[in-house]
């Protein structure tokens, strides 16, 4: 019986209470122990046993049993589901209005709208520089009085630890955005991206590129196919060609059918992304550069010209969280670590996460993070452990700020296309990898209860259980279930 009087007992007894109901449930109403049939029958469809399926469904704020245990102490591969762990630890240990400082040094004098000497930019793990953002940061420069810089703009990256990795290391795309690498001074996710517009009358295919980049020529049209041409796999008919890293070109064609598209492309040398970024920028703003773009670190002893703010972290995880960004989750893991423990690395961010874990979701068993983002091979975490997290979550004065970062079921995010009846009425981050598919997050039933689901997929034919978990979303907000 929990105190009646005392709030902080009272708390910790709730908590308590639900590990207890979560893991066992009391005598009288034990959680369903095999899989709902719809959900079943799905998977028998896809050809996908259900021993290769974990899942737990259970009240929200821990008051009761679960409804559906399945396998729920089983450690799987949760793939971009595991950005739910970081961005809460995020929310919970940074608060949802905390902001990335970047500061800007000179060390020369202004004179006639000529800074005589170097321009810094001091990274400090920012995910949401995109290239709108690094506009407005370099206006302020301009704002400053500096039109010239005769000397070279220095991009510092060393709050975060340096790591070799190679692009191609995942699935061998390197040039595929999401195999972009955390960088301290990341500049539009260390992504260039290709927007492209058909022009009938033309002939052709525009192309604007964006950010511009430093020593980067990109051809500005492409031929259209021929009429009728269906859109199909527009990239490859494109025949992009990377080989001269200073200039890409096509010798493929468009499909006028495709309409507008934009294409994501992370170009080689990524550890000399920024500083060409800023290059690029600078010079588009009609800024004149004498020098170079460069990396290399702040001298010591230099005051910041200014400091510019980040937009707030619940803006990233927003973004995090609706469009399973990796880089920008990678960028808040390390985050967690430089701010938690003075170093922005792997190792320190998965300490971080791990005495967080244990401080706040006590006896569940402890996740492997790895890098926090779920892109990964290694990263395991059980239903059960998962769905405490979030009964744990729905308490915490960030609870709104978690949940509305998650996809709404039929309306945006990576759910926008979701075949689910509970259109509307479930907030639920997904994941897919080869051979991995999950789903966990809130769900709003149909008697004004909420419910927290979590159900992991591991198999080979893993990509073809959408309709499964669909079918569990339904089951979860429908009427009628014990």
């Amino acid at each position: 019986m929990c105190p009646p009087r005392l709030s902080s007992w009272r708390h910790a007894c709730a908590v308590f209470a639900s590990v207890l109901t979560l893991w066992s449930g009391p005598a009288a109403a034990q959680p369903q122990q095999t899989l709902p049939t719809e959900v079943a029958v799905a998977l028998d469809r896809a050809g996908i046993p259900r021993e290769a399926v974990a899942a737990v469904v259970a009240p929200a704020d821990g008051n009761g049993p679960a409804r559906l245990a399945w396998r729920m102490d089983v450690p799987l591969n949760p793939a971009s589901v595991m950005k739910l762990t970081t961005t809460f630890a995020a929310l919970d240990l940074l608060g949802p209005a905390y902001t990335w400082r970047t500061p800007v040094f000179v060390d020369g004098p202004i004179r006639a709208g000529t800074l005589q000497g170097n321009l810094y930019l001091r990274g400090s793990g920012d995910p949401t520089l995109v290239m709108e953002r690094l506009w407005l940061l370099l206006r302020q420069v301009q704002a400053r009085g500096i039109t010239t810089i005769a000397g070279n703009i220095v991009v510092d990256g060393s709050a975060f630890a340096h790591q070799m990795r190679d692009p191609a290391a995942f699935d061998g795309q390197p040039l595929r955005a999401y195999n972009a690498a955390p960088e301290a001074f990341l500049v539009n996710f260390k992504s260039v991206v290709l927007d492209w517009a058909p022009d009938v009358a033309a002939g052709v295919a525009r192309i604007q590129v964006s950010p511009p980049l430093a020593g980067l020529a990109v051809q500005a049209t492409v031929p259209l196919a021929p009429a009728g041409t269906p859109c199909g796999d527009w990239r490859a008919r494109t025949q992009m060609q990377t080989e001269d890293a200073g200039r890409w070109s096509f010798k493929g064609s468009y499909p006028v059918s495709c309409g507008e598209r934009s294409w994501a492309i992370a170009p080689a040398q990524p550890e000399l992304f920024a500083p060409r970024a800023v290059a690029g920028m600078w010079l588009a703003l009609g800024g004149k550069l004498g020098g170079k773009a460069t990396l290399g670190s702040v001298p010591v002893g230099l005051a910041p010209l200014f400091v510019y703010a980040s937009q707030p972290l619940f803006d990233a995880v927003q973004s995090v969280n609706k469009f399973s960004n990796n880089v920008m989750a990678q960028q808040i893991f390390l985050t967690l670590g430089l701010e938690q423990s003075g170093v922005g690395s792997p190792e320190a961010a998965r300490s971080v996460l791990q005495a967080w874990w244990q401080k706040r979701m006590g006896g569940a068993a402890m996740p492997v993070f790895d890098n926090g983002a779920g892109l990964s091979r290694e990263a395991r975490i059980s239903p059960a452990a998962l769905a405490h997290m979030l009964q744990v979550a729905w308490t915490s004065p960030v609870m709104p700020e978690l949940m509305a970062s998650m996809p709404i079921v039929g309306m945006d995010g990576t759910l926008r296309r979701s075949h689910s009846r509970a259109v509307g009425s479930a907030h639920l981050k997904t994941g897919s990898l080869e051979g991995v598919q999950a789903m966990a997050g809130y769900v709003l039933g149909s008697d004004g209860r909420r419910w927290v689901l979590v159900a992991l997929v591991n198999h080979d034919r893993a990509a073809a259980a959408r309709p499964a978990l669909e079918a569990l979303i339904d089951w979860t907000s429908a009427p009628g279930h014990p």
